[in-house]
């Protein structure tokens, strides 16, 4: 009781003390944990060694993910991102827990520093172009006051940052517990540097044909027990389906085309005449009321083109009009606005900048003065007859262009700095000279000239009309309603009315991309919906159209069926079965005997190491290879069976690698390569031991 009411007596010291701790660690909300937040809510979508991912938790970082990611990336491609994170947040927050690893504000604060995007941002630099704290805390302050939503987002980053900081110190850990003795590097040189020379017989597998080979279903599943960790399948799916694609019809295409033709030509509407395309005085306004593209009033060059049209629209006159034609899904003419004759130049150019010049790189530190003479003796180089003006560009270009010969391709008027420009368009080709800009000293040559023309462009888009649409609905519709009812199969009632079947086999349940229909989810959930039994049948809307689709086959999770597994295991039965025969036929004989009774030539082989165990013509072999560096000089392996045949090996000539002082170097080289594979081998190995309940699908 006594201890008791000292602490009642202390509490506004002991509120203080607690406070300041926690200021330590958090400033304005920076380097905050997630034990704040609260107890999870609502139901799982995992159990992670008995630790719950909150279904509300997950679904705002999904929604944050999504933002991050955009158009770019689907739905389940989001949700598998942020399962992987938040799977191996959970995992190794387990053995961070268990090591006591934690992260304290400099750590943080450190790590942030030397995180280029942050410490190279000008808003977090002080006048020397250092990263300053305090200006970074001032700005996630006043993110925190002014901007609650990129607040939110950077106390996400804030959780991301640091658990990378803690994982670099687990791995850490982990790299520093590893090592290599001299034996082990000692070792690893041998491995790579003994070799032997072998004279060897194959008997390929292939010899013998499948057919003669005859393998029961009890032998199949004899296998398949002995090797079930190699046999594990997840739950999957089969099923075909038949895609209605909104397309188009011939009778669509006309009428776009139709009424592309009706617009060329002048007409009257209540006594007034309305020019057409062809007449039309303001091609913009009039592509703005009656096109699907708009007028584009860059010039182009006959490959900026369409490339099966370039030609004809190249040759056309000014105001002189082609089409209509079709270009992809669209119905097209084109009017010849303007030409420009060579109004494309190609040129490359050598800089040869100086220090404090534009966009200069740091490492020049030539002066003004120093540049132009080095540019003098570039351009009398250049001039010289023979001159290869790509490579000069390559060994001596201060410009980026340098690696690709100093290559600056086609450009328009304008698009250059003006007296770069006007070297370019006033010069013929081939012409090379020496001008300056403000980036420095450029040696120019003008490599190619071509013309370009401003066209103008009416487009109509090719669509399906909407008698084209709902005879599809229709036609999609009757299938699926005769599918069910036929007598017939699905395939044969597809094959009877001209469709296409298409099968897709094991899609897993969190699949979403199907061959022919990209992401359809909503097929993937149907299909492992417990309601849905095999040979159902229904439509879904999709992307462009309809799918009726037929479950075809159902997998459970476990190890895989006889029938299953069968287009697996088949081949190895069957090799097994092959390389007993060859061994029993040829049991005793000699190298020589081995390869004349088969039918088969001896080869040689030369310089084998066990680290590469490549017998060429034959491929990898390495238990081959291994019994070969078991003999003495002379010495013959009896009948091997190797990956691709059964062989006999003879060692003609063994070279053990020299003995060296001191093998640290091969050891360091082993513990690096270890070390090298900590992060994914630790990660994974914890991965496989760990226990996962995965509720995705239940929600997406």
């Amino acid at each position: 009781m006594a201890i008791l009411e000292n602490i009642r007596k202390r509490t506004t010291i002991l509120i203080l003390i607690i406070g300041m701790a926690l200021f330590a660690f958090v400033v304005s909300g920076i380097f905050t944990a997630d034990g704040f937040s609260g107890a999870k809510t609502g139901s799982t979508v995992a159990e992670v060694n008995g630790t719950d991912i909150s279904i509300d938790d997950f679904r705002r970082k999904v929604e944050s993910a999504s933002n991050r990611f955009g158009s770019g990336a689907t739905s389940m491609q989001v949700v598998n991102s942020v399962w992987d994170q938040e799977v191996r947040s959970a995992i190794l927050s387990e053995e961070f827990d268990e090591l006591g690893i934690g992260i304290e504000q400099d750590q943080i604060i450190n790590f942030i520093a030397s995180n280029p995007n942050f410490a190279q941002n000008p808003q977090y630099q002080n006048e020397n172009g250092a990263f300053d704290e305090f200006k970074f805390r001032e700005f996630i302050s006043t993110l925190k006051d002014n901007s609650p939503g990129q607040y939110a987002l950077w106390l996400e980053q804030e959780q991301a940052i640091m658990q990378i900081a803690k994982e670099q110190t687990y791995f850490n850990l982990v790299k520093a517990g590893l090592g290599a003795t001299l034996k082990e590097g000692e070792l690893d040189y041998k491995l790579a540097n003994d070799k032997i020379d072998i004279k060897y017989a194959r008997v390929p597998y292939t010899s013998i044909a499948d057919s003669s080979i005859a393998v029961s279903k009890s032998e199949i599943t004899a296998f398949i027990n002995q090797h079930k960790e190699e046999y594990k399948q997840d739950n999957a799916r089969d099923f075909q389906f038949v895609y209605f694609e909104e397309k188009a019809s011939l009778e669509d295409e006309n009428a776009v085309k139709d009424m592309v033709v009706s617009l060329l030509n002048d007409k009257v509407e209540y006594n007034d005449t309305i020019l057409g395309f062809k007449n039309t005085t303001d091609v913009a306004a009039f592509l703005d009321r009656n096109s699907d593209i708009k007028f584009d009033s860059i010039y182009k060059a006959k490959n900026s083109l369409p490339a099966k049209f370039a030609d004809t629209l190249m040759t056309l006159g000014v105001g002189e009009v082609y089409g209509p034609y079709r270009d992809g899904d669209y119905f097209k003419v084109s009017k010849m606005v303007n030409k420009k004759e060579n109004g494309s130049v190609k040129a490359s150019h050598i800089l040869i900048a100086w220090e404090g010049a534009e966009r200069v790189d740091p490492k020049v530190t030539r002066t003004k003065e120093e540049a132009k003479k080095v540019a003098d003796e570039m351009l009398r180089e250049a001039k010289k007859a023979g001159a290869d003006f790509v490579v000069l560009a390559r060994e001596n270009s201060d410009g980026p262009s340098a690696p690709r010969g100093g290559d600056l391709g086609y450009f328009e008027e304008g698009t250059m700095t003006p007296v770069f420009n006007d070297f370019a368009f006033g010069n013929k080709v081939g012409h090379i000279g020496l001008i300056e800009t403000e980036f420095g000293f450029h040696i120019v040559k003008v490599d190619a000239k071509q013309d370009v023309v401003q066209l103008a462009t009416l487009a109509r888009e090719i669509d399906s009309s909407e008698e084209t649409i709902n005879g599809l609905f229709t036609d999609a519709s009757k299938f699926e309603v005769d599918a069910k009812a036929a007598d017939k199969s699905f395939l044969e009632l597809s094959k009877e009315r001209n469709y296409i079947a298409r099968p897709v086999n094991k899609i897993k349940e969190l699949d979403e991309s199907l061959p022919g229909l990209s992401a359809q989810r909503a097929i993937v959930q149907w299909a492992f919906n417990d309601d849905s039994k095999v040979g159902d049948i229904k439509r879904f809307s999709v992307n462009n159209g309809y799918a009726v689709v037929q479950l075809t086959g159902k997998y459970a999770a476990g190890v895989m069926s006889a029938e299953d597994a069968s287009v697996l295991v088949l081949p190895k039965i069957r090799k097994q079965k092959k390389a007993a025969q060859i061994i029993a036929a040829n049991t005793g004989k000699s190298l020589e005997e081995f390869a004349t009774d088969n039918k088969v030539s001896a080869s040689t082989a030369s310089a084998i190491t066990m680290k590469s165990p490549t017998i060429p013509g034959a491929g990898r072999e390495a238990f081959v290879i291994g019994n070969a560096f078991g003999l003495n000089e002379g010495e013959s392996t009896g009948l091997l069976e190797g990956e691709t045949g059964v062989f006999i090996v003879t060692v003609t000539k063994k070279l053990e690698a020299p003995i060296l002082e001191n093998y640290s170097t091969y050891a360091n080289m082993v513990q690096s390569t270890a070390a090298s594979r900590v992060n994914g081998d630790v990660y994974t190995a914890l991965k496989d031991a760990a226990t996962i309940e995965d509720n995705r699908a239940i929600f997406y």
